[in-house]
């Protein structure tokens, strides 16, 4: 064979590469809109649509918000989808393109926020009572006259960790601060929250999987369980149907209040980006208040959809300058409901105070 021959033929196969080439859809240059990433305030409507590439048709699309169908199209119009009283949080959005008899998924996502802004808080300190100092308080319930409180520490700190004391589950007078009934907890796990979910106290542990079960009259540990809801155990509250917690992220899962599996979350979002390190939890008429680990903030949740409704500065409550010597982060909300007393400290401090929430523009000027 001569060489122009040669030349002739391998060109020949390269057009007719190029020529199959042509023939497949051109699917990869298919375009979902919103781009990835957008963020979007709940309450507006999400518009959804593909663009093609000059030259191409479509037979139909289907599109998927997670896993929820939203709607269909046979052309590139786009589809609407009204986002109020959805989850907040990252969301999927995905389109199956069908086109000559074969189909491809094209993917992106939104960043759903709450609404509007929170509303600004502040506080009044209606009472003050005393509070152990001993007390590294990871959780707060107030229940039958009395606080309950879960105290955090290792009793030999492993690398890493400072807090020392071993943990205990604490039956606490509210008027004098006085420890009445104690359990102490194995010394090398670190407590964090607690709730009360009918005649039993359940307890989370920080790193170490566990969780415990308790007596709540006689402070006997009925049984332990393996905590996998969260990659760390923070707080703990129960609106009397299922269980509330955190796990230092900006999540707050859903659990069971019968075997503490996990039955849903939500994420916590304002109207501007995710809440990190939502700790210490109290359920009130209907919303989750929270601490926010190491600031003065505590937080309303919508517990639906985990919009910040709220924010409460509690950085005059008790003053860095003005507190005991080793006393640590705001941490602890307490409900008596019915009293409708409200009751926070923090982590060995020496007060716990009652208080009442109050709105910004309502203090007199």
């Amino acid at each position: 064979m001569n060489k122009q021959l040669k030349l002739f033929l391998a060109g020949a196969a390269l057009l007719a590469v190029a020529s199959c080439g042509d023939d497949k859809p051109k699917t990869a240059d298919i375009a979902l809109s919103p781009e990835a990433g957008t963020s979007i305030n709940a309450g507006k409507e999400l518009s959804v649509k593909i663009t093609l590439p000059d030259g191409m048709n479509v037979d139909s699309v289907v599109y998927m918000l997670d896993t929820l169908r939203i709607g269909s199209r046979k052309d590139t119009t786009a589809v609407t989808v009204k986002t109020d009283g959805m989850p907040l949080g990252n969301k999927v959005i995905t389109a199956n393109v069908f086109t000559g008899g074969k189909s491809q998924e094209v993917t992106s996502n939104i960043v759903l926020l709450a609404a509007k802004a929170p509303q600004m808080y502040t506080f009044k300190v209606e009472k003050v009572y005393p509070h152990d100092t001993s007390s590294y308080t990871e959780g707060l319930e107030y229940h039958d006259g009395y606080l309950f409180e879960s105290d955090g520490g290792y009793l030999t700190p492993p690398p890493n960790e400072d807090v020392t004391g071993q943990s205990s589950l604490r039956r606490v007078d509210l008027n004098t601060g006085k420890v009445v009934q104690q359990a102490m907890v194995d010394p090398k796990v670190f407590a964090e929250g607690i709730t009360i979910v009918g005649d039993k106290i359940v307890q989370l542990t920080y790193k170490e999987k566990i969780g415990y079960v308790y007596d709540k009259k006689s402070f006997k540990l009925l049984k332990t369980f393996s905590y996998t809801a969260g990659t760390e155990g923070w707080g703990l509250c129960f609106d009397g149907e299922k269980i509330y917690n955190t796990d230092g992220s900006n999540s707050i899962l859903f659990l069971d209040k019968n075997d503490y599996h996990q039955i849903g979350a939500i994420n916590v979002y304002d109207n501007e980006k995710q809440i990190d390190q939502v700790n210490e939890l109290e359920y009130i008429d209907g919303k989750l208040y929270a601490n926010v680990y190491t600031s003065d903030d505590i937080l309303v949740i919508d517990p639906k959809t985990g919009a910040v409704l709220a924010k409460i500065d509690m950085s005059s409550l008790y003053p860095k300058d003005k507190r005991n010597a080793n006393a640590d982060v705001l941490n602890g909300i307490a409900y008596d409901a019915k009293g409708k007393r409200i009751f926070v400290t923090g982590k060995n401090w020496d007060k716990l105070f009652q208080v009442k929430f109050v709105k910004t523009e309502e203090l007199p000027l």
